[in-house]
């Protein structure tokens, strides 16, 4: 079956009980035992449910894995792939990851023996540099949040397979309807389902998919011990979100390379990175491994204070942390999402304080574009 039809079926099959064309929200906390030892399949919400484990099985399907475990956000589905580490192994990370995940790793998880370094996961020759005797995994974003580096995933796949890593990739920016980092070599793939996958701004949730049975039981078990499973409710709006998202990636992506060409060739905008562009050095690449460019996009104002004019001038995007949904959301990473980042190294990597992100939505792009245009008088 094609992608469109996988999203809306696949999991999401009608109830066999009363026919509803949609599963039933099944809010409950626990499960009658028909008698000790035997159930219907089911025991208590925190281990499993009827509404996780159909959605889990669309996941599954539509990224190309062989199991998936969704969770209460993103950042609780990321730390769980990184509790399949020991102390004393090592992870590359892209050097331009989400501040969450740079949060994350270097105020918490080293608490407990683990060792990250940062770099360019574009440039091949980097991963090899950084690699060491303990190194056990390689995580990626790409694009990158929010610089838009676009990494190599075949070429890296390869690399992790000849020095036995795994290979995450984190493919909140494009989902899989764009991009499927397991086709490309990829043993697991994470995504903050917040965004794109659900699509609506109204619930958080995340999602870890997976090739291996091995990583796939420990992340099951991770689920169900530390209790970060994603509640019914939650994975019902998921699902209702996952059946349109062929025809809203679709929308996202040709609006977001409209929006981008308006940027690049405004005078009061110093630079734009979008992959869709020509002038982004990884064009290519991305053109060959993503079925499309995306909605999300960089543009630098060349200062904090023309940024600031900027954001507090914009009517129909919204000033707001997050990404993915239907509506424009447009922010200033430096202040916002990457603000846990030290002010140097944000600077090193290439968040400026003049560096606006936008996650360009589904409405008239020429209401955006009048919009944007509107507040970029005001600079």
């Amino acid at each position: 079956m094609g992608f469109s039809t996988d999203a809306i079926h696949v999991g999401q099959e009608p109830d066999p009980l009363t026919g509803s064309v949609v599963a039933p929200i099944y809010q409950t906390s626990t499960y009658v035992l028909e008698e000790m030892g035997k159930s219907k399949g089911y025991d208590y919400a925190r281990t499993n449910h009827p509404n996780r484990k159909a959605l889990e099985r669309t996941l599954t399907k539509l990224e190309g894995g062989t199991a998936a475990y969704v969770f209460s956000s993103g950042m609780a589905a990321i730390d769980s792939v990184f509790r399949l580490l020991r102390p004393g192994d090592h992870t590359i990370l892209s050097e331009a990851v989400y501040g969450g995940v740079f949060r994350l790793t270097t105020k918490l998880l080293v608490d407990f023996g683990l060792e990250f370094s940062y770099v360019d996961t574009s440039s091949l020759e980097k991963v090899k540099a950084a690699i060491k005797p303990t190194t056990k995994m390689i995580y990626v974003e790409t694009p990158t949040n929010p610089t838009m580096i676009v990494t190599d995933l075949a070429a890296i796949s390869r690399l992790a397979r000849e020095r036995n890593l795994t290979l995450v990739v984190d493919n909140t920016f494009l989902s899989p309807y764009l991009q499927q980092p397991i086709a490309l070599g990829a043993d697991i793939v994470v995504h903050s389902m917040t965004k794109y996958l659900n699509g609506h701004s109204d619930c958080t949730a995340g999602v870890v998919v997976l090739t291996r049975k091995e990583d796939a039981e420990k992340i099951y078990f991770i689920q169900r011990s530390a209790g970060a499973g994603l509640a019914p409710m939650d994975c019902f709006l998921v699902s209702r979100g996952l059946k349109t998202l062929a025809v809203r990636m679709a929308r996202h992506n040709s609006n977001g390379m409209e929006v981008a060409k308006f940027l690049a060739a405004h005078p009061k905008v110093k630079h734009v990175i979008y992959p869709g562009l020509t002038i982004h050095p990884q064009h290519d690449l991305a053109s060959r491994q993503q079925r499309g460019f995306g909605a999300m996009i960089s543009f630098d104002m060349g200062s904090l204070d023309a940024a600031r004019k900027l954001l507090n001038h914009v009517r129909l995007c919204s000033l707001a942390e997050s990404l993915g949904g239907v509506e424009t959301l447009i922010s200033l990473p430096a202040l916002m999402t990457h603000a846990s980042i030290p002010p140097e190294r944000r600077l090193e990597i290439g968040i400026t304080d003049g560096l606006i992100r936008i996650s360009v939505g589904i409405e008239d792009v020429e209401d955006l574009i009048a919009d944007l245009d509107q507040a970029l008088a005001q600079v």
